[in-house]
């Protein structure tokens, strides 16, 4: 061996020995360059959270108990400032802006809730739930804002719009029809069965 390659040699396997006894390796396959990790922009993170945040809170059909006879109607409540925030998000997007080249921000923002309708269609038999009633009830929401825009590029500007927007948002949820607790609680036998 030359003079350079001796201690070359040694310094590798040293540190080889040093890699090995600190828990630095790892067993099984080494899939190369996929060990390291990517940068994802967070748009792209927070795409999937929403999907799943809608999913959980807002796309479910609800199952209430039964209307009482000639007692009001029990409706769910009006739709929240989040999902009237998330409706319009889907609308006209102002997420996902490029810092110092394009940005959009809604500031002072204030939310009007009207209900529209509200109506409850006859009964039918639904597969797993079995007789219910279909409570519809429409709601417009009215979002008056400040649109802030920033085009920085090629010459930087800043536009305000104070803007409005309409959103109809459908809360439809099922009520059971008839005695729901029948199967928990069996009906008397009759007079003189026993």
């Amino acid at each position: 061996m030359t003079r350079k390659t001796l201690p070359l040699a040694v310094c590798t396997l040293l540190g080889m020995a040093i890699a090995a006894g600190s828990g630095c390796t790892s067993l099984g396959p080494q899939p190369g360059f996929l060990v390291y990790p990517i940068p994802v922009s967070p748009l792209w993170q927070k795409t999937p959270e929403d999907k799943k945040h809608i999913h959980e809170r807002y796309d479910r059909t609800p199952v209430l108990p039964p209307i009482p006879p000639g007692g009001p109607t029990i409706a769910i409540d009006e739709p929240s400032d989040d999902e009237v925030m998330r409706a319009l998000e889907e609308i006209d997007p102002v997420q996902g802006g490029f810092p110092l080249l394009h940005e959009e921000q809604r500031n002072n923002v204030r939310i009007v809730k009207e209900k529209m309708a509200d109506f409850i269609d006859p009964p039918r038999v639904y597969p797993l739930i079995g007789p219910a009633q279909v409570h519809h009830v429409r709601w417009k929401c009215t979002v008056y804002y400040t649109r802030v825009t920033r085009p920085g590029w090629p010459i930087p500007q800043h536009h305000v719009d104070e803007s409005e927007e309409v959103i109809y948002i459908d809360h439809t949820h099922l009520h059971m029809v008839g005695n729901v607790d029948e199967a928990a609680s069996p009906s008397p036998p009759p007079p003189g069965a026993m």
